[in-house]
């Protein structure tokens, strides 16, 4: 009898910084949303919040 293991994922080392998204392409569009796909991560998300995360980073990096 074969004992079936579940696939394993690889781990990330918890030092891992999250994507910064450096590359998007826009997916889909709706009546006023656009939503975009990270080149890198694959991650997709509204336009929006791509925006607000780039004014996040650009006030993080100036306050230090």
């Amino acid at each position: 009898m074969t004992s079936s293991k579940p696939p394993q994922i690889p781990a990330t080392p918890n030092n891992a910084l999250p994507c910064r998204h450096p590359r998007v392409r826009i997916v889909a569009r709706e009546e006023d949303s656009e939503f975009v796909e990270c080149q890198e991560c694959g991650e997709v998300f509204e336009a929006s919040e791509f925006k607000d995360m780039n004014i996040e980073d650009t006030k993080l990096s100036s306050e230090f």
